[in-house]
């Protein structure tokens, strides 16, 4: 990953933490993402959570007696995360805290996971098919065989969806914006480093190219839209949230929905 990306994300531990929490919309993500893993996971194991930022996933699936190794390119992330760690009181739980890249995960041994986790689209910010392609090697390698595997992404028809509202300058940069539509290549992100944004049906390809049985897929957001527009507006009518709330249920796992949401999830399992 480049430095750009490590610096980055190395100012940002605080507010990833909260990104996920600060809003209907963004729960929406943790939410759906949990619900998943609660029905996938094994009752029991180790989980290594790979690329796991300021690890919201992993102390969640320590209160609930899992054991994660935590890794991730960022020092400061992993800094926060043993903070948010202590807090939750579940040190016990953590058998290891790794800076490394999923890129290479010669410190874990073939099969040593009962899970893998890489979620909030840490394999978007691998540049390159082909070495996306060996980072789901890397992730299946060190998972038991019948192991579930996880990964979350941003999903490129979201993404452009949303530019009309709120990126209106990467509509601007043309040569930029046009590579987005005909790749899902983004050098601008954020300060200007590199993300990819996928399509469901090549996401769905990386698992089945790595050895990977597809299980399900789901957009984490869904049918919601972001902003002060969107289902943040009825957070406090309880009617429309229970209402839409199921109606997230029902369609999340569609294949439409899936490939419109701004983050996209696919569960597999290691053959």
């Amino acid at each position: 990953m480049p430095n750009s990306i490590k610096s980055c994300y190395g100012k940002e531990a605080r507010k990833e933490w909260n990104r996920l929490a600060k809003d209907t919309f963004h729960r929406l993500e943790f939410d759906t993402t949990m619900h998943f893993l609660e029905r996938y996971l094994p009752r029991k194991g180790i989980i290594l959570d790979a690329g796991c930022g300021p690890g919201r996933y992993s102390i969640e699936l320590t209160k609930r007696g899992y054991d994660v190794v935590l890794l991730d390119i960022t020092p400061e992330m992993l800094d926060f995360a043993k903070q948010e760690v202590k807090k939750a009181r579940t040190s016990q739980r953590v058998k290891g805290v790794v800076e490394g890249s999923i890129l290479d995960l010669a410190d874990f041994q073939d099969g040593e996971f009962e899970a893998v986790l890489c979620l909030g689209s840490v394999l978007g910010h691998i540049k390159g098919a082909g070495r996306r392609a060996n980072a789901m090697c890397e992730l299946r390698r060190v998972a038991k065989k019948g192991a579930p595997i996880f990964v979350s992404v941003v999903g490129k028809v979201a993404v452009l969806k949303a530019m009309q509202l709120y990126w209106q300058g990467e509509i601007m940069a043309t040569r930029n914006f046009k590579r987005i539509v005909e790749t899902g290549d983004d050098h601008h992100w954020h300060t200007g480093f590199y993300c990819h944004f996928f399509m469901l049906d090549e996401l769905q390809k990386i698992f089945e190219n790595a050895g990977i049985k597809v299980l399900a897929s789901a957009g984490l957001e869904g049918i919601s839209i972001r902003g002060e527009h969107g289902i943040n507006k009825h957070s406090g009518n309880a009617k429309i949230m229970d209402n839409w709330m199921w109606a997230h249920g029902k369609l999340c796992t569609d294949p439409t929905v899936a490939g419109g949401s701004e983050h996209i999830l696919i569960v597999g399992r290691k053959v």
